[in-house]
């Protein structure tokens, strides 16, 4: 349900108008809904001087819950006094009203409403042809609607023309001015996994004085990605929402959305080596306010630095997360030539002081051509316990006689299969 509400709005907002006396009557208002009644209970015991004076008084006041007349909010809506506050995604909505004052009919009446904003004029009649004519104490009325795109200031401009009986053609405009804020404050995080997956973590902030029903908060991605929510935890076949089952945003509370992209199969061979910025996608964010108002905002395609590698990648493919005391265990190392150039690679493997390599080392890996990728399965063992870090793979470029070093490549947890629970 809509209804009007006007008050000194429409006064407030005028920023000109035309001082001819016209025969015509313009009037604007903004069309909101209604909101629900608040009244401030006033109860007292029995034993106080009152009596039940205050109680006999709030069950008979019709704005109250029967019942529960110590409620705040009754069952009655009331119209919004003032203009009130327009946001950025929703939708702007009003009424346009022109009256035949006078005594004569009018002819070529036409109305035309337009809405200037800091970048573009956008116009938001209904029809733009002209009604043959008006006669006296009639009307044309209009509604508009517009999705608030842009924030900052925006002038509603009402123009009207008409012919009078005598053949003469007059005009008159009216502004209104009005201020659109911003209701989200949004803000982005990228993590670069060891493996070619993108984390994204969206930060969001409710920044009006109302609360808000989270609807819809996903992410949109681009041609090179596949998406996967982390915003829900399963539970058996159903999955809940890791925020509850009524996602609501108090005023100024902040929330967390995070994301997992993976590039798409076709593009994957060739994630190793994207330089520069690239393109992860967009957030479709959708919220209700009071009484099922919708807002909708979409950022701009959000982009981010792919991480420099030099010449060369080496990222794990697989990895144990905990392996045994003294016990061999294997990993498959990926080598990526990040380069324009061919490659003819050596592997060395040195020992570290709790880590150490089985094989040969000093292989030759051979030639290695621009953007192509080699795996390699090694096999190491551990001689402390605790997490233990991996490191000491070399890797020597023949050709520029270049070695690029790769320490601290991931973490095992060791541990010591003899050691039984205490009693």
């Amino acid at each position: 349900m809509q209804v009007k509400g006007q008050s000194s709005a429409a006064d407030k907002m005028e920023v000109s108008q035309a001082k001819q006396e016209h025969l015509l009557a313009l009037k604007v208002m903004r069309l909101t809904k209604p909101t629900l009644f608040t009244n401030m209970p006033v109860t007292c015991e029995d034993r106080d001087l009152p009596g039940d004076l205050f109680v006999r008084l709030m069950k008979d006041d019709p704005s109250t819950v029967k019942g529960a007349e110590t409620l705040i909010l009754g069952e009655m809506l009331t119209l919004p006094q003032n203009f009130g506050n327009i946001f950025l995604g929703e939708t702007f909505s009003s009424y346009i009203s022109v009256h035949n004052d006078s005594n004569q009919v009018v002819r070529d009446i036409l109305v035309k409403a337009d809405l200037q904003t800091s970048s573009q004029r956008l116009n938001l009649s209904a029809s733009n042809s002209a009604v043959s004519e008006l006669k006296p104490e009639c009307c044309i009325d209009d509604v508009i609607h517009h999705e608030v795109k842009e924030i900052g200031t925006h002038i509603l401009v009402c123009a009207v023309s008409y012919t009078t009986q005598t053949g003469e053609k007059l005009y008159f405009r009216k502004f209104f001015k009005f201020q659109v804020l911003k209701p989200l404050d949004v803000k982005t995080k990228f993590y670069n996994a060891e493996t070619d997956e993108v984390f994204l973590e969206a930060q969001l902030q409710n920044i009006t004085t109302s609360p808000m029903f989270m609807e819809k908060v996903s992410l949109e991605p681009s041609m090179m990605y596949n998406v996967t929510e982390l915003n829900n935890v399963s539970a058996g076949i159903d999955s809940e929402s890791t925020f509850g089952r009524m996602s609501y945003l108090q005023p100024l509370d902040t929330r967390q959305y995070l994301y997992c992209l993976k590039p798409k199969p076709e593009f994957a061979e060739k994630a190793g080596v994207i330089k520069g910025v690239t393109v992860i996608g967009k957030l479709d964010i959708v919220w209700k306010t009071n009484l099922g108002e919708r807002g909708r905002l979409q950022t701009s395609q959000l982009q981010r630095m792919a991480p420099g590698y030099g010449d060369v990648r080496l990222s794990l493919e697989m990895i144990p997360d905990t392996v045994s005391l003294e016990e061999p265990f294997d990993i498959t190392c990926k080598i990526t030539n990040c380069s324009e150039r061919t490659m003819d690679l050596e592997l060395e493997m040195c020992n570290t002081r709790s880590v150490h390599w089985c094989g040969v080392s000093g292989r030759q890996l051979g030639k290695l051509s621009p953007s192509a990728s080699l795996s390699i399965p090694l096999t190491l063992l551990s001689s402390v316990q605790g997490l233990q870090s991996i490191s000491g793979l070399r890797l020597t470029d023949s050709f520029l006689k270049r070695t690029y070093e790769y320490d601290d490549i991931a973490q095992v947890c060791v541990v010591c299969p003899y050691t039984s629970p205490e009693s």
